[in-house]
């Protein structure tokens, strides 16, 4: 004879539960960045503060993020995070379908320096294809494409400060 405990519908609500709590974790934002406790910059490095403000009109393409051509981050909408670096001369650029020098940015970074550079989203630059003539609302076929670009704009810290204190802190 078996007890309650063991009955399938017993399990059954015990596996639904499990699976409401781990969508919820999923679901879960990370802090702002305005709430987290950031330690001061290394001696002898400077801070590299990456964000990108989301638009009804943006990308939600998610580009990695380099410096000198190695991969230091992943950009995401609304999102933030930072890097600290040995002060020196970098290069600084998001994978982007448009390849352009005016996309990027060359800093020279010294000692306890903090740095600010917004990810600028445009997009379908490019975009193509379709047969046309058919969406919901005249807009042609879906089957088109798009191809996002993204720039690099180096932002003064009074104005950058306020954009990275309400953005999502997705850490160092």
């Amino acid at each position: 004879m078996s007890t309650g405990s063991t009955t399938p519908s017993w399990r059954l609500r015990q596996a639904s539960a499990l699976l409401f709590l781990l969508a919820m974790a999923a679901c879960a934002q990370p802090p702002v960045t305005s709430s987290v406790t950031i330690p001061p910059v290394p001696a002898g490095e400077a801070r590299v503060w990456f964000y990108r403000p989301v638009d009804a009109y943006d990308s939600l393409n998610t580009p990695y993020i380099r410096m000198n051509d190695a991969i230091v981050g992943i950009s995401l909408p609304n999102g933030t995070s930072n890097r600290d670096v040995p002060a020196g001369q970098y290069h600084i650029a998001v994978d982007s379908y448009l390849d352009s020098s005016q996309q990027d940015a060359n800093v020279a970074l010294v000692p306890g320096q903090e740095l600010y550079v917004e990810v600028v989203s445009l997009r379908n630059w490019v975009g193509g294809g379709g047969g046309g003539g058919g969406g919901a609302n005249g807009g042609g076929s879906d089957n088109g494409y798009g191809r996002d670009t993204f720039y690099t704009w180096i932002v003064p810290p009074e104005t950058a400060q306020p954009a990275v204190a309400r953005s999502a802190f997705y850490g160092s």
